[in-house]
């Protein structure tokens, strides 16, 4: 997939958002009735849940290898954009000592036909491997985008699928974002 600087900048703050829920944060006994994306349980990372310790670039690898499993589950053949993982900052934390890795792309099924398939797949198998759709169903734009959002306690990551089937080329957008790493002590984020 290929997307500019300026339009990752400006997505990626808005799926950070929407993917840091109620799965993503230290309070584990939240209320699911109470599921807002974003919500968090005051534990000093802005509602995201801790990752642990680790590197930028073993943390990336990490949400790569997140991203291929849930490749994995799509299920129907086609092409997968060739895009790495990012480094954002964590909300509320010193830029230099915390971050979370995002990792957008995209999944083009050999036939349009198959993009309901490619969905559906998603929405049964994610479960089946650990993790919780916390969201389902038409997005507001005026193409009403059929979205997926799931988070993974385990991994510490969170997934947003959207089904464009309106586009030029029918596609699957997918973005994973993980939880808030601290650095190994005496090293910085290293950004990219």
């Amino acid at each position: 997939m290929k997307m500019t600087t300026r339009a990752l900048v400006l997505a990626v703050p808005l799926v950070l958002t929407t993917l840091t829920g109620c799965g993503m944060t230290d309070n584990s006994a939240a209320n699911d009735s109470d599921h807002t994306p974003g919500a968090g349980s005051g534990n000093g990372s802005g509602g995201v849940r801790s990752a642990g310790t680790s590197t930028s670039r073993d943390a990336s690898d990490a949400m790569e290898r997140v991203s291929s499993g849930i490749y994995d589950l799509i299920g129907v053949k086609g092409e997968a954009s060739d895009t790495r993982p990012g480094v954002q900052t964590c909300p509320g934390k010193d830029r230099d000592t915390y971050f979370q890795i995002f990792h957008p792309w995209s999944f083009y099924p050999a036939s349009a036909a198959d993009l309901d398939s490619a969905m559906e797949n998603l929405r049964e198998g994610l479960p089946k491997h650990g993790w919780k759709i916390v969201e389902y169903g038409p997005d507001t734009s005026p193409n009403k985008n059929i979205v997926l959002i799931a988070d993974n306690d385990e991994k510490k990551a969170g997934v947003h699928i959207a089904k464009m089937p309106k586009r030029e080329r029918p596609k699957l957008s997918l973005t994973v974002v993980s939880g808030c790493y601290k650095v190994p002590d005496g090293q910085e984020v290293e950004h990219f």
